[in-house]
């Protein structure tokens, strides 16, 4: 298992992800993993100082984009690099802009590889704006829309290439703040969308299966990039962009472990967590407790599928 920091805070509004991989780090993230039987490397955090700028025009209204591509163009390569190693990379943010980096790595290598890489997005907030439809600029909310080969950010990667996901291999699932324009390119794309509405009136279990199922038909794996405020506020209040009505303790921890259950997992984000706003460090021991669940900590012994991830790797 490999870990890498990310510490960007130039995506979102409110500075102070920066501090998010430390935070993480702190709470005993390496610790649980280690405690479950992995092998994990701590990569340290990434650093841009010797990334250079590329002269491409960046979009008006793409704020941050010259640093954001900078860091866009370091993680992509070091994420294809830890995937083909074979480890599990967990990435710590930072803001989500990290994705853009991080899953069109690891799209990279499944690609490579002949299978196909799906997304399951946990988060309050879709993150598929683009420059053209962005109401406030911040590039963490470009996100998704980017890794799904939305036009308006395609320098973003320079030289690097680029391996878009098909909408389809994208799961939004937690959502309850999409913009008006957004709302509209998500249903243009037929992108996959849990929101709360749907998670109250069917139950976390059965929307997780219908992802697990559909992944498991294509024989493909599966990416958790994992927004704190996918949480709700009171769990997590720690997050720049709190919105209320989030997933409770329970809701959330069934999620990872259904997902670990299902044996597909094999690369995570951690996202969104600043501490400077957190209360005693609450919302990264809940994020670090809840990654615990995604790979495999239970309250009790239950028979796990032969392909589910072994400790070690």
């Amino acid at each position: 298992m490999a870990v890498l920091g990310a510490p960007i805070d130039i995506g979102a509004s409110q500075r102070g992800t920066l501090m998010g991989p430390a935070a993480l780090r702190t709470a005993g993230l390496l610790t649980v993993l280690d405690g479950l039987g992995f092998d994990v490397r701590d990569h340290g955090d990434l650093s841009i100082g010797e990334v250079a700028e590329l002269d491409d025009a960046p979009p008006d209204t793409a704020r941050h984009y010259r640093e954001i591509q900078r860091w866009t163009r370091a993680l992509s390569p070091r994420a294809h690099a830890l995937a083909r190693s074979g480890a599990i990379p967990i990435f710590l943010g930072g803001d989500h802009t990290l994705s853009m980096g991080s899953v069109n790595g690891i799209a990279r290598h499944w690609h490579e590889v002949g299978r196909e890489l799906f997304v399951i997005w946990l988060d309050a907030h879709a993150d598929y704006n683009t420059p053209k439809t962005t109401l406030s600029g911040n590039m963490h909310g470009m996100s998704a829309a980017f890794l799904c080969g939305e036009p308006g950010l395609d320098g973003l990667l320079g030289d690097e290439p680029r391996a878009s996901l098909d909408p389809d291999q994208l799961e939004l699932f937690g959502v309850r703040s999409i913009d008006k324009p957004e709302k509209d390119l998500l249903r243009d794309r037929r992108v996959s969308i849990a929101d709360m509405r749907r998670i109250d009136e069917f139950g976390v279990a059965v929307l997780i299966r219908r992802v697990i199922d559909k992944v498991v038909a294509r024989n493909g794996v599966l990416h958790v990039s994992f927004d704190v405020d996918f949480l709700d506020p009171s769990l997590a209040p720690g997050v720049g962009t709190t919105v209320p009505g989030g997933a409770t303790y329970r809701e959330a921890h069934l999620v990872m472990e259904m997902l670990h259950d299902s044996g597909l997992v094999r690369s995570a984000d951690i996202v969104e967590l600043n501490p400077f706003l957190d209360e005693r460090g609450r919302t990264a021991r809940t994020a670090v407790e809840l990654i615990g669940s995604l790979f495999g900590q239970q309250i009790t012994d239950r028979t796990t599928p032969s392909n589910a991830i072994e400790p070690g790797e």
